[in-house]
């Protein structure tokens, strides 16, 4: 299995599990609410999620706040210590992003929060987005 993705999932799937809650009216606000174990007056007691339509409780956050911060690190560690994945997370990234067709890494490299400059200036990322990128056209040519 792709290691990048292998990653991705094991950190959505702790994200999924954390105690919050979408609501976009008041009937999903009240149901999350609830959930939470609060009522719905109590919002003094919630964090929103930025402008996503997220919340959760205020006692949680610092728990939201270093689990993030440890995806983060996770994810920083393992494109510093391991070309397999580095190669998988442009691979994915690139598929994800249509490269085949546009020819263009700049989605897939936004979609990784790097520059192009990062790229060129980190001889792991550089020799493995090439050959990603090669791979991706080589896979099309057989198949598209």
């Amino acid at each position: 299995m792709n290691k990048y993705t292998e990653l991705k999932q094991k950190q959505q799937e702790e994200v999924n599990n954390f105690p919050m809650f979408f609501a976009f009216n008041d009937k999903q606000f009240e149901e999350g609410m609830r959930e939470l174990g609060l009522e719905p007056s109590e919002t003094d007691k919630l964090y929103k999620a930025g402008g996503t339509g997220g919340f959760y409780r205020k006692t949680d956050a610092e728990r939201l706040f270093t689990m993030f911060e440890r995806h983060r690190v996770e994810m920083k560690t393992a494109r510093e210590n391991d070309d397999q994945f580095i190669y998988d997370m442009f691979d994915y990234e690139l598929s994800n992003h249509e490269y085949v067709i546009t020819y263009n890494v700049m989605d897939a490299l936004d979609a990784l929060g790097l520059t192009i400059e990062e790229v060129n200036n980190n001889p792991k990322y550089k020799s493995n987005l090439e050959k990603a990128c090669m791979d991706q056209r080589e896979w099309y040519n057989k198949h598209g």
